[in-house]
């Protein structure tokens, strides 16, 4: 593990490299869901990194993920300090400086998925997001999108992700974004099975690899 790796979760592919992937977590933290994502990006061939934007604090109920995300919150800045040294250090770890990384955000990391893309654009040639967005102007922007929204989302109003959609296309981004129907909020992550829904979230993966390996 090389000494510079951030709080975190390295994930390699059998090769040893690959293009490399930031994967950011939703509010619960950096568990076994997204641990496990990670290892399946590496399977394909990719070098993926998931940063621990909590520091070791992982929650499982909704109550606790809305304290911890609170205050995240409270201190933004931190938080984007640990997703910008994430990505220098994923770009280091992946030999991808020149290309830019692809960067994935659930929910409360697609947040700060979009957020780099904007702040440091040179480093990012494409987003993934699901069920997450960020208000804002993205003309700095040159990543290409992909978005996957749940159909009833009481975290994730329809208005915002019609608003995200409108912003990327103004400012020339190409955009594509599925609404998966029978969903709901985290309807891929398998460890929240009142919302888990297994077609969707097997489509939503297989039209992830598709873009990633078309922008990559």
């Amino acid at each position: 593990m090389p000494s510079n790796q951030p709080d975190g979760y390295l994930a390699l592919p059998a090769s040893g490299s690959g293009s490399g992937v930031l994967v950011l977590h939703a509010w619960w933290g950096l568990n076994d869901t997204i641990k496990s994502f990670c290892t399946r990006l590496a399977e394909a061939g990719f070098v993926a990194f998931a940063p621990d934007l909590y520091h070791g604090q992982v929650a499982d109920t909704i109550a606790d993920a809305e304290t911890l995300a609170e205050a995240l919150f409270a201190n933004p800045d931190g938080a984007k300090a640990d997703v910008t040294a994430a990505a220098a250090f994923l770009n280091e770890r992946a030999g991808q400086a020149d290309s830019g990384l692809a960067v994935i955000g659930f929910s409360l990391g697609a947040y700060f998925a979009l957020e780099l893309s904007v702040t440091a654009p040179e480093h990012v040639r494409s987003v993934i997001v699901f069920y997450g967005t960020r208000p804002g102007d993205y003309s700095d922007a040159l990543a290409a999108y992909l978005g996957h929204f749940a159909e009833t989302d009481e975290f994730e109003p329809q208005p915002n992700v019609e608003s995200l959609a409108e912003s990327l296309r103004n400012a020339g981004r190409p955009v594509t974004f599925y609404q998966y129907s029978g969903t709901g909020h985290w309807f891929f992550e398998p460890d929240r099975p009142q919302a888990y829904n297994e077609a969707a979230a097997t489509l939503a993966w297989d039209r992830t690899l598709a873009f990633l390996k078309n922008s990559s």
